[in-house]
């Protein structure tokens, strides 16, 4: 483990200089963008409008014969595309795969200074994020890049989970995390085929009533556990944390469930694999109005943050002050680039 004084230091002569906390960003989609079809590369400048990242996907989904396509197609699409406030991603291939030196070391040659986060999979412990941080401040010294790549883990596998703290801490490179339920259920042994949300044989039975009575079943969270370890790692080294892709995409009223769920427990936002779930994760993990108007009133009751007050007969003191203005910044920040939502904020 570095010390505290090395933490900070540039991995490599000539790099930019390690940041000491993230970027102020509004994250609630992180869309999916399959790089190696044309018609997806000619609409991305107009996807990219209308979501908070676009993420040029080189991995799961890309088959075996397009993985260069989709590389040269992803650093094409970053050339060409005026971002703006809209991120720029890039889930890489997996370290232990053919692909992934070449996808690191092309694209940052390429497009170094225009990306912002490289999303690595099946992150299994702090070693892999020590790899990939040597790696690219080796490429951004050797490209001149200027500003630091940060890094995004996806926990996708158990000895992941397990080593999730180690993850969090290993690099001022890192981003966040997000949850990938699909190879994690696979190195769990898990007995689904779903990718995210529930199971409905997964839940709780209600216990037995008058004799031949039907008894109610309750599906449960499967996801409840990782994605509560998965927000305490990455919030407590002050990283964000994000809900991975929910696989059905005729079920919507699902789809926001699970996203209502991460988001309720501390999640920044969640992936977008298709276009109807933009809208879905836009909606969730932006802030209700009454409950920005609400926590407005809070923090005008009581702006140092101190004392108690008591507002429509319930008590507010410095606990709930700081409920509030969690809810109130992100609603700024998604304000900033909601016009539609910045007026019934109140913004």
């Amino acid at each position: 483990m570095k010390t505290p004084s090395d933490f900070f230091k540039p991995l490599a002569i000539g790099a930019p200089e390690p940041i000491h906390e993230l970027p102020v960003a509004l994250e609630r989609t992180i869309h999916f963008l399959p790089p190696h079809i044309e018609k997806m590369r000619a609409k991305a400048g107009q996807i990219a409008k209308n979501v908070d990242v676009l993420l040029g996907n080189l991995e799961d989904a890309i088959p075996v014969e397009a993985k260069e396509a989709a590389r040269s197609g992803f650093i094409e699409v970053a050339k060409a595309v005026d971002f703006g406030q809209t991120g720029l991603w890039t889930r890489v291939n997996a370290l232990n795969s053919p692909w992934f030196l070449d996808d690191m070391t092309e694209i940052v040659a390429e497009v170094g200074d225009k990306l912002d986060v490289v999303m690595i999979p099946k992150v299994e412990g702090p070693w892999d994020i020590h790899f990939v941080d040597q790696l690219l401040a080796l490429l951004e010294a050797r490209h001149g890049v200027r500003k630091p790549i940060l890094i995004h883990a996806i926990l996708e596998t158990a000895q992941g989970v397990k080593n999730v703290n180690e993850i969090a801490q290993a690099s001022p490179r890192m981003h966040g995390m997000s949850l990938g339920p699909a190879d994690l259920a696979a190195s769990r042994g898990m007995k689904t085929t779903r990718v995210g949300g529930g199971h409905p044989f997964y839940g709780v039975l209600a216990d037995p009533g008058e004799e031949n009575e039907a008894r109610d079943f309750y599906q449960q969270d499967l996801w409840h556990y990782t994605v509560a370890r998965m927000v305490d790692a990455c919030l407590s080294n002050g990283l964000r944390a994000f809900y991975g892709p929910f696989g059905d995409f005729q079920d919507g009223a699902a789809c926001e469930a699970q996203f209502r769920n991460a988001f309720i427990q501390g999640c920044a936002g969640a992936w977008t694999l298709h276009p109807s779930q933009i809208e879905i994760a836009k909606r969730v993990f932006s802030p209700e109005v009454d409950e920005v108007l609400f926590a407005k009133r809070i923090l005008e009751a009581m702006p140092d943050g101190t004392g108690a007050v008591m507002i429509d007969g319930k008590m507010q003191d410095d606990a709930t002050w700081k409920q509030a203005k969690v809810i109130v910044d992100l609603a700024k920040l998604v304000a900033s680039k909601d016009p539609d939502r910045a007026a019934a904020y109140g913004f």
